[in-house]
């Protein structure tokens, strides 16, 4: 039974990463951290968490705690995954990654050098429909895919829970970063396939200020699929994902979500061909569980520091085709670690 301490325990963690927990069956939450004191043994009541921190040293260093889930916002993302690295604990950061792709390489680097595990929470490779869709194009269901599209909105306007969403310097950028990163991610990991070009059109308002409130992104993946990802703060909730093949399209109207039922749908010249309805309702509670299951030894984390690390070079791609409005060429990172260096994780715990 892996323990995790939780640094950043705010609104994510509460409606997302705790009934993730509950229905975990490998791990469970030991320790919380949050800036003031008494807001963290609150939350740590209300939870039945065992430990409160207001100092993410203090709560990296507890012997309670065999791996840490980064949940702050993403500015303090670097600083965070460094401390806990530090303190020899195995880390599991939060999307997006960081604010930009040179912190994404410093905590690669300081885990590599560490021996210890650095995954990324793209928790939507976790869900039934993702890998539904992965592999039925990969049996050739709609032949080559042609093009494929990924929408993520909600709406933000009129203040967020999430206090620090319009500010620059702790979000690091707009609903590119913020959820574009979850579509970029699904994209990538669906068609088993690399982002070569971006790009990037943009609007912002009053609200927003200088970060986009909305944006479209056009990506152009290295076996040719060209791909639309539109997100916004300024619409409904609403996250369709589908893929247009040479001999047919796959498709799920809100396919981005942990939820309510997913209804995946295979179409021929128009028509319905296939259904199938899945649930996403244990993707948080199998994401923990994988990187406990890592930490162990017994497998490998499906998306470690280096996945989290090129979805990032794609958004700083994007941001800077917003500001050149040109296509912008995409980094590629090299470099996946080996099971044999992963399953090191449990060794320097």
């Amino acid at each position: 039974m892996i323990r995790f301490g939780i640094l950043g325990f705010g609104l994510h963690a509460v409606k997302r990463v705790m009934p993730g927990f509950a229905l975990a069956k490998n791990c469970r939450v030991t320790a919380l951290s949050r800036r003031d004191m008494g807001k963290a043994q609150e939350s740590a009541r209300r939870f039945n968490i065992p430990l409160a921190f207001d100092s993410a040293e203090d709560l990296c260093r507890s012997t309670e705690v065999d791996a840490v889930f980064v949940t702050t916002p993403n500015a303090c993302h670097l600083s965070d995954v460094l401390v806990a690295i530090n303190c020899g604990k195995p880390v599991l950061c939060e999307k997006p990654m960081a604010v930009d792709a040179d912190e994404c390489g410093r905590m690669v680097e300081g885990a590599r050098k560490a021996h210890l595990l650095l995954g990324v929470a793209q928790v939507f490779r976790f869900e039934n429909s993702t890998a539904r869709l992965r592999d039925r194009i990969a049996a050739g269901q709609i032949g080559r895919p042609i093009f494929a599209r990924s929408e993520f909105s909600f709406q933000a306007a009129g203040g967020h829970p999430r206090t620090w969403l319009y500010d620059p310097a702790v979000a690091g950028g707009g609903p590119i970063a913020d959820v574009g990163v979850h579509c970029v991610d699904a994209l990538r990991y669906i068609l088993h396939d690399e982002v070569v070009t971006v790009s990037a059109r943009g609007m912002s308002d009053r609200e927003s200020g200088e970060l986009e409130a909305a944006a479209a992104l056009i990506l152009e993946f290295s076996r040719g699929t060209l791909a639309s990802v539109l997100v916004s703060y300024r619409s409904e909730y609403r996250t369709p994902i589908e893929f247009v093949g040479e001999s047919g399209v796959l498709r799920a109207d809100n396919g981005l979500n942990v939820e309510p039922p997913i209804t995946l749908e295979l179409r021929r010249n128009g028509a319905i061909v296939e259904s199938e309805t899945v649930s996403n309702q244990g993707a948080y509670a199998r994401q923990v569980d994988a990187f406990a299951a890592a930490v162990e030894g017994k497998a490998d984390f499906p998306v470690p520091g280096e996945e989290g690390w090129q979805n990032q070079e794609i958004l700083d791609a994007a941001y800077r085709s917003l500001k050149s409005g040109k296509a912008e060429s995409v980094k590629r990172v090299i470099g996946l670690p080996t099971s044999s260096v992963i399953r090191l994780a449990r060794q320097s715990m």
